[in-house]
């Protein structure tokens, strides 16, 4: 299967004077799984219709959209070269599987004996062959989700695109065509551009992650680097559950020279690795993953089990200390109850830290 890149440069989209994507650039590998990742209205969809040549051409207020090298801003969406999968299904009703997954070839007049060939092949990929005499009405959600990204698969498309294809799935049947596409990518090793505001899928997913608000990229990074060192508090609060810990302090350097926070909960930051020198008296907050305070004997701090919900292998405990509501990650055989004192620590070696007025990483 052919493959391409994508380049979006300073692209601005505007629907009635609103600005939807704001002077937007970005530029997807050839054979990359790339996610774009945020909250509802961020313009991640708005970002994939654009590529796909789905926005009303009045909406362009600037910028270009570049495919396998060629302007294709203002291109009909059938000579992009793409396959797109939406998050409803889409098919036709009254047309077999078989039928729904070659309707476009037929009427591109691609010749039958290839038709047949990219239906056969694509519906081994997905494990569609019996299903192929049946109609849409009798097949379960995740079999017709299957069917819709086969009818993209069967183009042969150098980019691939999905809005929200799981979205209308149920938890068990998400997580299975979450491993089935991510082996597709490995099989197909084809563009693939993936729009979510689920965090699971974007982090089991991508190559790299787009993590977007209000029509802006706030960080593009490897899901790891995304996750572990959020370039701002938007980022460190939308990735997680449960999200990060914040604590809120002041920087105070000591006559050695050592850093430190001073608030409910001091803590040595000697060792953290800061992006710019830190200024004594910043008001700052402080970043740890629920996984990365750890509940021991030997903790610097004292807390009181303020919940716990068990999450089968594990169990979220919250704990409250100094006024601090705190998320922890416990093993689901450590015996916890309500009201327990408890001691834990914080593993300084993974903690986040943000200037509080910018909301940048320090």
């Amino acid at each position: 299967m052919n493959t391409s890149g994508v380049s979006v440069k300073n692209l601005s989209i505007r629907f009635d004077g609103h600005e939807v994507i704001k002077d937007l650039s970005l530029d997807i590998k050839a054979g990359e799984f790339l996610v774009l990742l945020g909250p509802s209205g961020c313009g991640k969809s708005t970002l994939l219709h654009s590529i796909a040549g789905l926005t009303a051409l009045e909406s362009i207020h600037q910028g270009v959209v570049e495919i396998g090298g060629q302007d294709m801003t203002y291109a009909d969406p059938s000579e992009r070269g793409i396959g797109m999968v939406f998050q409803s299904y889409a098919l036709y009703p009254t047309m077999t599987v078989e039928g729904n997954m070659s309707f476009g070839l037929r009427v591109s007049g691609c010749p039958k004996a290839e038709l047949q060939r990219r239906v056969q092949r694509v519906a081994a990929m997905l494990q569609l062959e019996p299903l192929l005499a049946r109609k849409p009405a009798q097949l379960s959600g995740g079999q017709r989700q299957r069917v819709a990204i086969g009818r993209a698969l069967v183009r042969e498309a150098a980019v691939l695109l999905f809005d929200e294809p799981l979205s209308n799935l149920d938890a068990k049947l998400r997580a299975e065509l979450r491993r089935e596409l991510k082996l597709l990518h490995k099989t197909l090793g084809s563009t693939m551009i993936y729009v979510t505001h689920d965090q699971v899928e974007a982090m089991t997913l991508a190559s790299r992650i787009v993590v977007m608000r209000s029509g802006n990229i706030q960080q593009i990074g490897a899901p790891t680097e995304v996750y572990e060192r959020p370039a701002n508090l938007f980022v460190a609060g939308f990735l997680g559950a449960p999200g990060m810990n914040f604590l809120p302090g002041q920087l105070r350097t000591s006559a050695d020279g050592a850093i430190s926070l001073n608030g409910a909960l001091p803590v040595d930051l000697s060792s953290y690795p800061f992006m710019q020198p830190a200024a004594a008296g910043k008001p700052v907050l402080l970043g740890v993953r629920p996984e990365h305070v750890h509940i021991e004997p030997q903790g610097a701090w004292r807390a009181k089990v303020h919940l716990i919900e068990p999450m089968g292998n594990h169990q979220v405990v919250w704990l409250k200390a100094a006024d601090q509501l705190l998320a922890a990650i416990a093993d689901d055989s450590v015996d916890l109850s309500l009201d327990q004192e408890v001691c834990f620590s914080l593993d300084l070696k993974r903690v986040s830290l943000f200037d509080q007025a910018s909301e940048q990483r320090l």
